[in-house]
């Protein structure tokens, strides 16, 4: 296939009468174009650079039509550079679309194909998702960029410990927070030569996580005040809130709280067949690293150091009668049930009451 030129622009501009749908398949360098008239006929098939000069060029002389793509790395910044061009723009489910994705003919000419004949038939079929503005994927970054650094920093000490295991020795202390050269004060000279240099590394990394904390802790403050209704709940930080926010961006996309759980992956999967009705795993999807978080957050409710609270009894209470796998799905049941709390104190603005239920069963007792 050729790159987009002035002629092919041209040729799109005498369609400029017809409702046209598109199907684009995003490459990191590269990306493929399909574009169908409304009786189905392949219009013009290209391809053009994934840059923002060559995306204007291209569809900013097209009619506004209907585009769909899949999501991905570039899919955020160019859905709204086509959606600010006049298209509306379909942002598929990359892994719902199975035609594409376990297609044995996988090629983009195609995939561009088979979004643009799917976009045309039925938008719904592509599973469409909803990218964050530009402001909220930017203060998002700021968060992924710690997490980043801590998976680092933590990269740095598992190996500086195992070195020093291998080695006969012990670094002293655990606390990775704390990690600094002086912690190799007591081990040999030539073990101290190896590790000073990975050991200063640590430390700069805990310095960079203490800068961005201050950071989060700024941009919460100042641009999302709703962090403080979820603060409320003990366990729930401002990285746990801000995250939170972030992510969904707005709550009214919800039709319930409940459905929270769904959309990040908490909720067990289902696989009904007749009478068969079996077990299964959390379904994963949605966001993993608020997934994540929303599982530190319950492990704290239900640790040593969590307060009493309705979550943690009824948390408790299924760890109890959970069986050999009790706790950890009692951890799981919680943070989808964290889940929920979240987004209905960020709806409703209420004050958090930690024992509600348990006080409204105890009033018609004591009557």
């Amino acid at each position: 296939m050729k790159k987009v030129s002035t002629a092919a622009v041209k040729r799109m501009r005498n369609f400029s009468q017809h409702k046209l749908t598109i199907g684009l398949d995003l490459g990191d360098r590269s990306s493929c174009y399909c574009a169908l008239d409304e009786a189905g006929g392949i219009v013009m098939e290209q391809k053009l650079s994934t840059t923002v000069k060559a995306l204007q060029s291209a569809f900013g002389a097209m009619p506004h039509s209907r585009i769909a793509l899949e999501t991905g790395m570039h899919s955020p910044w160019v859905s709204r550079l086509l959606s600010g061009l006049g298209h509306e723009v379909i942002v598929a489910h990359a892994r719902n679309v199975r035609l594409i994705g376990e297609s044995r003919r996988k090629d983009d000419r195609l995939d561009a194909q088979t979004l643009a004949r799917l976009a045309r038939i039925d938008p719904q079929l592509l599973c469409p998702v909803k990218h964050r503005s530009a402001k909220a994927q930017a203060d998002l970054t700021v968060i992924r960029a710690r997490a980043g650094v801590v998976r680092a920093r933590t990269a740095l000490v598992n190996t500086a410990r195992g070195l020093a295991k291998s080695y006969g020795e012990r670094l002293r202390g655990c606390n990775v927070r704390n990690m600094n050269p002086e912690k190799a004060e007591g081990l040999s000279p030539e073990l101290q030569s190896a590790l000073q240099p990975l050991l200063v590394g640590i430390e700069s990394l805990s310095e960079q996580i203490r800068e961005y904390n201050e950071r989060i802790e700024k941009l919460a403050q100042s641009s999302y005040p709703q962090a403080a209704l979820l603060k409320q709940i003990k366990g729930v930080g401002t990285l746990i809130a801000l995250t939170f926010l972030l992510t969904l961006e707005d709550p009214h996309r919800f039709r319930k709280s409940r459905d929270v759980g769904c959309y990040l992956g908490l909720q067990p999967g289902r696989r009904n067949s007749g009478q068969s009705e079996p077990q299964m795993h959390i379904s994963k999807e949605g966001d993993p690293y608020l997934r994540t978080l929303l599982v530190q957050g319950a492990q704290h409710i239900l640790g040593p150091f969590g307060t009493d609270c309705d979550l943690r009894r009824w948390g408790l209470k299924l760890a109890e009668r959970g069986g050999k796998n009790g706790k950890k799905r009692a951890i799981i049941a919680t943070a989808r049930k964290l889940a929920v709390l979240l987004h209905r104190l960020w709806v409703s603005g209420e004050v958090y009451e930690p024992l509600r239920n348990s006080n409204r069963m105890a009033m018609p007792a004591a009557a």
